[in-house]
């Protein structure tokens, strides 16, 4: 069985500069993602510069058995996961009792269980390759949401999970990291119905440098990576504040959170 790097969420963003880091540091990889026009691209984008072609399967997580056809598809092409880098993700901006139930328990599917499902379906494989796990957090997971609830929720879960991931699974040689990035420009905010306000592009880092940050913690067995100067001193300032004052500050229209 190949070794590979699975990549979810490849086809934008944070998700697309993270194939093109794993990539150049010589991983062979399967990019996932809905929109397969957009992964064949990445794909030939990336053989265009000398490194094997990535596999591209389009998949739709939110669905109860895309992890398991996944892995199905990676056994009968011969290909096991080394390394699992889950970015697959959405946030929607309103108010929770407003928002469509619907589309908010789409975000729970996406953002929480398929995350989860992932990153314990190869456990083995990343312990027989020494791998890791990368799951893409944020800093919306180190304070309450209101106007975001269920996303700054989900959030929450995957650094929550990940860090006991991390103890779990440190005795078998398996690397798990999560990674909390502030503001990027990226098509997240299109689709949670946010614009990032002058504040916050002080602390706004490219997709590019955080896809860098996220590997090289990854590499290193970090446990938690939070991309940027900024947004370090910004999560040191949300812990030493009381959630009663976070409630009353925290607007999602700030674009405050990935």
């Amino acid at each position: 069985m190949k070794p590979i790097a699975l990549i979810t969420g490849a086809s934008a963003g944070i998700g697309a500069d993270l194939a093109r880091v794993f990539a150049a540091r010589g991983h062979e990889l399967v990019l996932v993602a809905r929109r397969a026009d957009r992964l064949n691209a990445l794909a030939d984008e990336i053989a265009k510069t000398g490194k094997p072609r990535p596999v591209v399967l389009a998949s739709d997580l939110e669905q109860r058995d895309a992890v398991a056809a996944l892995a199905a598809e990676l056994s009968s092409r011969g290909l096991e996961p080394q390394f699992v880098v889950n970015n697959a993700g959405f946030g929607l901006s309103g108010a929770a009792a407003t928002l469509s139930r619907d589309e908010q328990l789409g975000m729970v599917d996406l953002n929480v269980r398929a995350l989860t499902e992932l990153s314990l379906a190869f456990v083995d494989s990343l312990a027989r390759h020494r791998g890791g796990i990368l799951n893409v957090a944020s800093i919306a997971a180190f304070l309450p949401g209101p106007g975001m609830a269920v996303y700054y929720a989900s959030k929450a879960y995957v650094l929550s999970f990940t860090e006991a991931l991390h103890r779990e699974l440190s005795g078998r040689g398996i690397r798990v990291t999560a990674l909390c990035p502030g503001p990027v420009s990226t098509e997240f905010q299109t689709r949670a119905g946010l614009e990032l306000p002058g504040a916050a592009k002080i602390i706004e880092l490219p997709a590019a440098r955080v896809a860098e940050i996220s590997y090289d913690a990854l590499m290193r067995g970090q446990r938690v990576v939070i991309a940027g100067v900024g947004n370090k001193l910004a999560v040191a300032l949300m812990r030493l504040m009381p959630h009663t004052l976070l409630l009353r500050m925290v607007d999602t229209r700030t674009g405050s959170a990935r």
